[in-house]
């Protein structure tokens, strides 16, 4: 077998755990074999945003197609 690793950032308004959310479902409805994901970093983006915006950046390993 044979994985692929991209990284992903989810976001949201409302707290780390929906950003993680966020990123986890788009590699779902986007990518075939996730096989895991591992949290790497959490941020907060204050500077170009009305309110916070919290992010996740993932990284989204899957099973590569024989």
């Amino acid at each position: 077998m044979v994985f692929k690793k991209i990284t992903l950032i989810g976001t949201s308004t409302e707290s780390f755990e929906a950003a993680t959310d966020d990123a986890i479902d788009r590699a779902e409805q986007t990518l075939q074999n996730v096989h895991w994901i591992e949290v790497d970093e959490l941020g907060v983006e204050i500077a170009s945003v009305d309110d916070r915006e919290y992010q996740a950046e993932v990284t989204v390993a899957f099973k590569l197609e024989d």
